[in-house]
Parts: structure tokens; C-alpha cells; sequence
């Protein structure tokens, strides 16, 4: 079975296609599921590249229109893909029983730092800014609020080489995951990026194949998801390789979702 439950559309300010053009491409590509899941904004604080709160409810609306549109030919699912702060808990609360979303993702591209202030784990200062990162996945893993975690090994789009700070992230990360059995997703868009220089050799940003030994050891449960941002990335040949590197990593990727 074919399915995507990573999806961002234009109103994130950093994809491209509507709704309906991701609903039109899933269909011609044989999808079963395609699930939405465009950056979710904070009611509060505008921390960009991701649609406003008043939008909130038209990306609702649109898709809950899609899924009358479409009934006989897809099923569709409501999202957020959305970081973890701790103080937010009523918000995501109010997500999934008020705005009737299906689920959250867990997206952590800014987290709470040890001081209090935000930190945007693009700019990790050095290794041990992973640990904290973790640390606050697990977190937010713990809450209930997330189904999955997106690109869980992102912290190592960072141009430092794998150390003992790297195993120490990845153990919370996925200790965490198989202590809550949150599924983990196998990022497709980190391999459309193509592969790059590090110190300790030329690899993807991400997914990181020793993160992903570790998953395999552990036994948890894995999503692959496109994280497309324009309709041709529902299902496309980094889609395939993700599959190709997981069964080469003797793990099967959940096929049906997680819903």
C-alpha cells in the first residue's frame, strides 16, 4: 500500500501547489492515504515559514472538502506537522479535540534550550546542542500529543562529524520512541537533497545511517514520509530509495500509517 503522511502545501510559504494539487498527484501516483501535514503556526509568536493562524481554518476546510470530493478514490487525513515547546500543551490539546485534527507530527526544527531561550538546531553551536535537542524530543514524545517524529536525525544537517554526543542523541531519541512506541519517519526530502561533504566523509544530511542502525537494533516502529513540498515529491525516486535503504537495513517501514 502507498501512503504519505508528510505533506506541506504553499500556505507554509516554502512549498509550492494547493491541497487539491497534492490530492490530484497522490491519485495519479496509486496512493491509498495521503495525510496533510503543512507547518503549523503558534497562536502567539510568528516563527515563519508557515501559514498564519487565520489560515489555519481554510487548510482545514480545504482538506475536509477533499475528502467529499475524493471519497471513492483516497482517503485523506488532517495534520500538523508542529515543534514541541512544553508550554504549548493546552494548544495541541485544543488542536486535536477542538480543530479535529487526525494527528501531530512531531517537526523539531526550533527547541527550548537549557537556558530558556529558542534554539534552531540548523545552527547548533557544536554537539552538545544535539543532547538538548533530544532531550526535547523525548519530551514531547512523552506528552501523547505526536503520532510521529519527523526527520528525527535532522541535528545532523550540521557540519560537525558523528562523535559521542551523536550516540547520546540518538538513544534518547529512540528510547524514547520505543518507551512510547511514537513511530520515527525515514525523511525522503533529506535524500532529495542529495549527498554532501562532512569531515568524516560524504553522506546525506539526513536521514544518517548510523542513527538508523541504532533504530534498527531497537526494534521501533518506522514510517517513510516524503515531506514534499510540491505535488511531483508525493511519490518520487527518493520515495523508492527510502524503501531500498530501510529493507537494506533490515527494517519494514509501516505500509498502512499510523492511524
Amino acid at each position: 500500500m502507498k501512503t504519505n503522511f508528510h505533506t506541506h502545501c504553499c500556505r507554509c510559504k516554502h512549498a509550492q501547489g494547493t491541497e487539491a494539487d497534492y490530492v490530484r498527484a497522490a491519485i495519479a501516483a496509486g496512493l491509498e492515504q495521503l495525510g496533510f501535514s503543512d507547518h503549523g503556526p503558534f497562536p502567539d509568536v510568528d516563527y515563519g515559514l508557515r501559514m498564519s493562524c487565520e489560515e489555519l481554518q481554510e487548510y482545514l476546510d480545504a482538506i475536509d472538502s477533499l475528502k467529499k470530493e475524493y471519497l471513492s478514490q483516497i482517503v485523506l487525513w488532517k495534520g500538523l506537522e508542529i515543534e514541541y515547546l512544553p508550554e504549548k500543551a493546552g494548544y495541541y490539546e485544543s488542536l486535536l479535540s477542538e480543530r479535529g485534527l487526525d494527528y501531530l507530527l512531531l517537526g523539531e526544527h526550533f527547541y527550548r534550550h537549557g537556558d530558556g531561550q529558542i534554539q534552531n538546531i540548523y545552527q547548533a553551536k557544536n554537539t552538545e546542542e544535539y543532547v538538548i535537542y533530544a532531550r526535547n524530543l523525548a519530551e514531547g514524545m512523552k506528552t501523547g500529543f505526536f503520532q510521529a517524529v519527523v526527520h528525527p536525525d535532522i541535528f545532523t544537517i550540521n557540519q560537525y562529524a558523528w562523535d559521542f554526543n551523536c550516540d547520546r542523541a540518538t538513544d534518547l531519541i529512540i528510547d524514547a520512541a520505543a518507551a512510547t512506541d511514537t513511530v520515527l519517519e525515514y525523511n525522503a526530502n533529506g535524500i532529495r537533497r542529495g549527498v554532501k561533504d562532512y569531515p568524516d566523509g560524504p553522506r546525506y544530511q539526513y536521514p544518517h545511517r548510523r542513527f538508523w542502525e541504532q533504530a534498527a537494533q531497537a526494534g521501533v516502529r518506522v514510517m517513510v514520509g516524503s515531506d514534499c513540498h510540491e505535488p511531483s515529491q508525493v511519490w518520487d525516486g527518493a520515495m523508492e530509495q527510502a524503501y531500498e535503504d530501510l529493507e537494506k537495513l533490515g527494517i519494514e517501514p509501516l505500509t498502512k500509517g499510523f492511524l
